[in-house]
């Protein structure tokens, strides 16, 4: 009997201890993520609408999900758990585990919802590793989206809304190509570095021409046209939207193929040195997740943004020895150290003009870097430090990889599914669920 009390005991312990930390967890999370304030007419607009968002257990995905949630839309959040986390997806909304590839599965969610939004997230973001796993990527990245809008068409829904990429611009963040050195970079905006800074400079706008150079970068832009398409033939409306460099909450930090801010966060977090390629004088604007989000969610409210572009993100530019800076800073490490390579073959500027979204959409202040790592730094050593490591098992060509992505266990396969490697890491849907 004593044992059994003790073991009750112990258990309501356990238990109280598991709340207390759910508790402060959703504190401090409800701190990161403050609602945004909708207007009463974009809530008006919103009223009585269902949304199927893809890619909703995904880093911007689990985001814009909220966001359409706190409009006021019925949400349902759909992905197939292949890079996301369950824990991302927000409450209120209607969760279903399903491969937007899948025909059938999409046909039955249409047929048995009303929906009038479609919020196309669902991707694999990695220009570089695209090189190597081209079948998966056009899969992934353009028949699955295929698969979504054959649907779309067929239940006349009002508008669909995609979230393209800066890639379609041309070789950004193409770290495969980096390290290429018998081929030449373009890009619909480079600007010489010494003005990069300079207020004339306005980077890559809606209007330059695209020119993807890989297949990540082609297999959006593909997509976009496809969506044009559709609006010539059928009358479906839609919305693009093209992101660059978003950082912030939801983020798997452990994703080695991408994210730079994020693979900083992570090398400092395990005492690594930050790996730097070159001088570290490469500009970027970085693009905190408040910044990118809220207008992707907003998009089918605007009758006038129908069936045009949008570039996303923050303005200001940054080296990215200044990024490492601030971030070994939030990260409480100054002067963390830095392992200096070789330099790659890479765009020196990179930064997108964001004139036209902001004059069709509501602008709130954007997030200062140094307050947007403050939040993500936050959020990881509570959340983001407990995500799976993502490395692919296998790939469908390995000449010509980088070394650094290279494992010994490394297969080459004829097809690749996308299976990640299993390590020892805590999954993170195995911790307490923090409901914002």
């Amino acid at each position: 009997a004593k044992s059994g009390f003790k073991f009750a005991s112990c258990r309501a312990m356990a238990l109280a201890a598991l709340l207390v930390f759910a508790c402060l967890a959703l504190c401090n999370t409800q701190d990161l993520f403050r609602p945004l304030e909708f207007s009463s007419e974009e809530k008006e607009a919103a009223k009585g609408k269902t949304a199927l968002v893809t890619g909703a257990a995904g880093f911007i995905g689990s985001h814009v999900a909220r966001h359409c949630r706190d409009l006021g839309m019925t949400v349902l959040a759909m992905d197939d758990l292949s890079g996301g986390f369950q824990s991302n997806v927000p409450p209120g909304v209607t969760f279903i585990q399903g491969d937007i590839k899948d025909a059938e599965l999409l046909d039955d969610i249409f047929k048995k919802h009303k929906i009038h939004f479609v919020y196309h997230l669902a991707a694999y973001a990695a220009e570089g590793l695209s090189h190597f796993i081209r079948s998966y990527n056009y899969r992934t990245n353009l028949v699955a989206s295929v698969e979504i809008l054959n649907q779309a068409v067929k239940h006349k829904i009002e508008c669909f809304v995609f979230t393209s990429s800066i890639a379609v611009y041309g070789s950004i963040n193409d770290l495969s190509q980096m390290q290429n050195p018998n081929r030449s970079l373009s890009t619909s905006g480079h600007k010489p570095k010494e003005d990069a800074k300079s207020s004339d400079v306005k980077g890559l706008s809606e209007k330059d021409r695209p020119t993807p150079e890989d297949p990540y970068g082609i297999a959006k832009y593909a997509f976009e046209l496809d969506l044009h398409a559709a609006r010539e033939l059928f009358g479906l409306d839609f919305v693009v939207f093209r992101p660059h460099n978003v950082y912030g909450p939801h983020q798997n930090m452990f994703d080695k193929y991408r994210n730079v801010a994020g693979i900083f966060i992570n090398q400092i977090f395990h005492g690594q040195p930050m790996t730097v390629f070159g001088s570290g004088e490469q500009v970027r604007a970085f693009s905190y997740i408040d910044d990118v989000a809220p207008p992707i969610a907003r998009g089918p409210l605007v009758p006038r943004a129908r069936n045009e572009i949008f570039n996303v993100g923050a303005d200001q530019p940054y080296t990215v020895n200044e990024l490492a800076d601030a971030i070994a800073e939030a990260m409480g490490s100054p002067g963390h150290p830095r392992d200096l390579q070789p330099a790659r073959m890479e765009v020196e500027v990179a930064v997108s003009n964001h004139d036209k979204v902001k004059e069709y959409f509501p602008a709130s202040e954007p997030i200062a870097l140094k307050q947007g790592l403050q939040k993500t730094v936050e959020w990881y050593k509570d959340q983001g430090k407990l995500f799976r490591p993502v490395e692919f098992a296998s790939v469908e060509i390995m000449e010509q990889m980088p070394p650094s992505w290279v494992r010994p266990d490394l297969t080459e396969t004829a097809v690749c599914k996308g299976s990640r490697v299993q390590t020892e890491a805590i999954d993170a849907d195995q911790r307490p669920k923090i409901e914002l």
